[in-house]
């Protein structure tokens, strides 16, 4: 098992189907990978639509949270149940195009013969949304960057290609998919961008809104702050050999 495509998803019925159609047209013969959606806590009928669709897609692994606990919590159970030693990550919604996965697999083999723990983070130089969402993500993503000085433009794309190990070592909470990044450098790990095609939205509506995103996104951008400033990235030496045999 190479890759594993981890997809968090709430309510998203009608962009299953066409998601895993365009994932197994992009990956099969490519890669020996998996795919693992995490239905959090869907009022739809996104868990049965998904248990129906293995049959159509053998590699698809289907998880589900009883209650909605948010996307990152999502993205966390699936990757702990990944099999797979990298991890991509695709928004349920369609507008990330799965084409992609094998350019940025590529980007991130190369990276990791300078560091095993290392992401590639999607850009959405051209994005498809309302001019409003365009404007207020540039806002946000140009203040973060300031701040956390991650050099990453689009931390928001959910498209992205990392180690697992590198993940399972990040600090955990509530909406840390915004800032995985900054996270991964904290961590010592290596990121680079690569720019990615994005798609409207052709089905479903988005589940977060502008200004419910600005207020999480401000205290969350405090505690990051905070986390950065407590880290700590050892050099470290070993003697060569042991005293005693």
């Amino acid at each position: 098992m190479e890759l594993s495509v981890v997809v968090p998803v709430h309510n998203e019925a009608e962009n299953l189907a066409p998601l895993l159609g365009e994932i197994a047209q992009a990956l099969d013969g490519v890669r020996e990978y998996e795919v693992v959606y995490v239905d959090d806590g869907s009022l739809d009928d996104t868990g049965s639509r998904l248990l129906a669709l293995r049959t159509e897609f053998p590699r698809l692994r289907v998880l589900r949270h009883r209650r909605a606990c948010g996307q990152s919590t999502a993205l966390l159970t699936g990757i702990r149940a990944a099999r797979a030693p990298v991890i991509a990550t695709l928004d349920g919604d369609g507008q990330n195009d799965p084409a992609d996965i094998p350019r940025l697999w590529s980007a991130l083999m190369e990276l990791q013969t300078e560091q095993p723990l290392a992401m590639v983070a999607g850009y959405r130089k051209r994005r498809q949304d309302t001019g409003w969402r365009r404007f207020s993500s540039r806002v946000a993503n140009t203040v973060r960057g300031g701040l956390l000085r991650d050099h990453t433009p689009d931390t928001g794309c959910g498209l992205k290609v990392f180690s697992r190990e590198l993940f399972l070592r990040l600090p955990y909470f509530d909406h840390m998919h915004r800032f995985l990044p900054a996270l991964a450098q904290r961590a010592g790990g290596k990121v680079v961008s690569v720019e990615v095609n994005h798609r409207p939205r052709l089905a479903g509506v988005s589940k977060y809104g502008t200004w419910q995103r600005l207020w999480v996104g401000i205290v969350d951008l405090v505690g990051v702050m905070w986390l950065q400033r407590r880290a700590h990235l050892p050099d470290i030496d070993e003697s060569e050999g042991p005293l005693i045999n």
